[in-house]
């Protein structure tokens, strides 16, 4: 799992895109983000503004970049859900309990040799399962968002595939 050899991710400066290519992303990642929204709410998920949240967070230039991200993404979201069920599930409420395991995912994606940019991933999703009020139960919740940033993933490199931007 460890991303040592991973290619690192190629983002542009915003100054050498020029007005036509800033459009032409702007109008690709609003159409992703717009198709990720339908399928969401189509399919009736409890929170669907999470999946056009993650297709805007991880639709890039390229494929490869597109999927670099996604990849982070969904790890790090896959252990976030996990370990904040688990803490909510097992744990007394409050901040010490929050904050221990936000560490404990911290030091699983270190174990993992994951990127750092996974365990902001996972801390998020963990955060929001751990402290977002819900009156479902607490792994529902994280099966949903983990299904969000999933359905989200998929559209974003769905769009990338299928209209890739020019980089001149």
């Amino acid at each position: 799992m460890a991303e040592s050899r991973s290619p690192q991710l190629r983002e542009r400066d915003p100054r050498e895109l020029g007005w036509r290519l800033w459009s032409l992303h702007a109008l690709r990642t609003a159409l992703a983000a717009g198709v990720s929204m339908a399928v969401a709410s189509g399919l009736r998920l409890p929170d669907p503004y999470w999946a056009p949240i993650t297709t805007i967070i991880v639709t890039q230039s390229t494929l490869v970049d597109s999927w670099l991200i996604s990849r982070r993404r969904l790890l790090g979201t896959a252990l976030g859900v996990v370990v904040g069920a688990a803490q909510v599930q097992w744990l007394p409420a409050g901040l010490p309990a929050y904050v221990a395991a936000v560490l404990l995912l911290g030091l699983v994606c270190g174990l993992l040799r994951l990127h750092q940019s996974a365990y902001r991933f996972g801390g998020i999703a963990l955060t929001i399962v751990s402290l977002v009020p819900h009156t479902s139960p607490v792994w529902g919740l994280a099966w949903f968002r983990f299904v969000d940033v999933s359905l989200g993933i998929l559209v974003s490199l769905a769009i990338t595939l299928i209209w890739p931007e020019r980089l001149r």
